[in-house]
């Protein structure tokens, strides 16, 4: 009987803290730009949601030859006025070849974290080199790994941030500083953009909004727009989009959800593997803006959860369950009941 790997949200954030979050993060920093240069390789689809007054159910599937990996995931903004979280998430590794699962483990935690490292491949490739002040517009849930993700790949010195949360921005003032980030809180989102050379948008307000305008955006700035993933949910003044760089993760699923739902897909220069892989080019200039759509896709979670499932069988984590029947002969089910 194969056993399966389970893993539970404790077990996420301690092998994550044995490894060390800087190595651990680079990691799958690393795991993820090898999922975008491998892109020809994988099965890609958009994910598959289905809307509610309150919220979202998403699932998201993807695969190479080896791994078939989905993930369940929610997101309900009015969640955490019930002591909830907004995003909530489960996460299935598979072997291909023979269908069974290997493991099951938790993926709220791995969310927040593949976002990040999501976020840090595209400024990797998109941000100026020399950007030294990433913002963040929203302290939610997942702003710290966001901000801590892009500290790894540019030489960042200090995170200036605002939410219309005032204890949102305290936790994440802490957060930040124990990270190793220098933490200014801003006035507002305004503030916010026009000292960022790195700018994150991580809102959770429904509704076609316009938390960045055109005329806050330092001349060169890279913008990781978050918050926009759902039909009728955006962040960004559609104009920055006409102005600037705009690299999506997968067009099909980005023009549904991200940003560029307002704007049309011809304003859209590349999907992230392109970049990834070098058919196209980066920044090319210092003063260009660039802005990264994104929206999460099921390639970033197969790299996380592949990603897990190695360090877990690495270090031991978790434990190896009889999840699945094993009956005498593979053709007699019916002999469990007997």
């Amino acid at each position: 009987m194969k056993k399966v790997k389970l893993l539970t949200a404790i077990d996420v954030a301690r092998m994550a803290k044995e490894v060390g979050l800087s190595r651990f993060i680079d990691g799958l920093i690393a795991k993820v730009e090898e999922a975008f240069r491998r892109w020809g390789e994988l099965k890609v689809v958009p994910r598959v949601s289905f809307g509610y007054p309150w919220g979202v159910m998403e699932a998201m599937p993807a695969s190479d030859s080896k791994f078939y990996a989905v993930k369940i995931v929610n997101g309900h903004p009015g969640n955490p006025s019930r002591n909830l979280l907004t995003v909530a998430a489960l996460g299935i590794l598979a072997d291909a070849e023979t269908g069974y699962p290997l493991m099951i483990a938790d993926a709220t935690l791995l969310t927040a974290f593949r976002t990040g490292a999501a976020c840090a491949v595209a400024t990797k490739h998109l941000a100026r080199k020399d950007s030294r002040v990433v913002g963040i517009i929203g302290t939610g849930a997942q702003s710290e790994f966001l901000c801590y993700a892009v500290s790894r790949v540019v030489p960042v010195e200090e995170a200036v941030f605002y939410d219309v949360d005032p204890l949102a921005m305290r936790k994440f003032e802490e957060n930040a500083w124990a990270l190793g980030l220098r933490a200014r809180a801003a006035c507002c989102g305004r503030e916010v953009a026009e000292k960022a050379d790195v700018l994150i948008t991580a809102t959770a307000g429904k509704g076609r909004q316009k938390v960045v305008e055109k005329g806050w955006l330092k001349p060169g700035a890279h913008v990781n727009a978050i918050g926009g993933d759902a039909p009728g949910k955006t962040e960004l003044d559609p104009q920055i989009l006409f102005g600037a760089k705009v690299v999506v993760e997968l067009l099909e699923q980005a023009q549904v959800e991200g940003e560029v739902q307002n704007v049309g897909r011809n304003a859209v220069y590349a999907e992230l593997w392109e970049i990834v892989s070098g058919l196209k080019p980066g920044r090319v200039s210092e003063s260009e803006l660039t802005v990264f759509d994104s929206v999460g896709i099921a390639v970033e979670d197969w790299a996380a959860l592949t990603y897990l499932y190695e360090l877990a069988w690495e270090r031991g984590a978790g434990l190896e369950v009889d999840l699945l029947p094993s009956p005498p002969h593979p053709k007699n089910l019916f002999a469990l009941l007997r």
